[in-house]
């Protein structure tokens, strides 16, 4: 007879976070990420979804860029350096999305190809067809375990909440 105990075999609790790169109140939202990342480590996998938003031109560009720093292995620090940038990046457009990559010694050559080619927007189409399905209206909003907590301009309390969930999920 075999110990079918999932708790040792468990995979971490993934974390949803739907974000716009061009999005003021996703930027706040880093320190939160960041904050999560260092109490969980491993046993929470924060997975950066997209749901750019119309009022932000240059937001679909920066998803796609975004998926093309997660297939070259620097995808967090990617979005990162894009939201800091968010007001370059309303003037500036892909120049801004290139230099990002630059500046982390990403291959740009690859990021203006697929800007051009067009091969991460089925990714970015799929999140945000299911973002829309699941219920989001902003950015950013982030869904742990069946619970969605939308952010935007009040993140207060938002890591406390996700973290209370996390728990429960990491004791079951």
């Amino acid at each position: 007879m075999s110990d079918t105990t999932p708790s040792s075999t468990a995979g971490p609790v993934v974390l949803d976070v739907w974000c716009e790169l061009q999005c003021p109140d996703c930027r706040s939202a880093l320190d939160d990420i960041r904050a999560l990342r260092a109490r969980y480590g491993d046993r929470l996998d924060i997975r950066l979804r997209h749901f750019p938003l119309e009022k932000h031109k240059h937001a679909f560009a920066a998803a796609q860029a975004a998926e093309e720093a997660f297939e070259q292995g620097h995808g967090w620090p990617y979005v990162e350096a894009v939201l800091a940038r968010t007001e370059r990046l309303a003037e500036q457009g892909e120049p801004a999305l290139i230099e990002a990559a630059g500046e982390l010694a990403l291959d740009t050559d690859e990021f203006e190809t697929a800007l051009i080619d067009g091969r991460h927007i089925l990714i970015v189409d799929a999140d945000q067809a299911e973002g829309k399905a699941i219920g989001v209206t902003g950015t950013p909003t982030y869904v742990i375990g069946d619970e969605r907590l939308d952010g935007g301009k009040s993140q207060e309390g938002l890591r406390e909440r996700i973290e209370a969930i996390a728990d429960r999920l990491l004791a079951e």
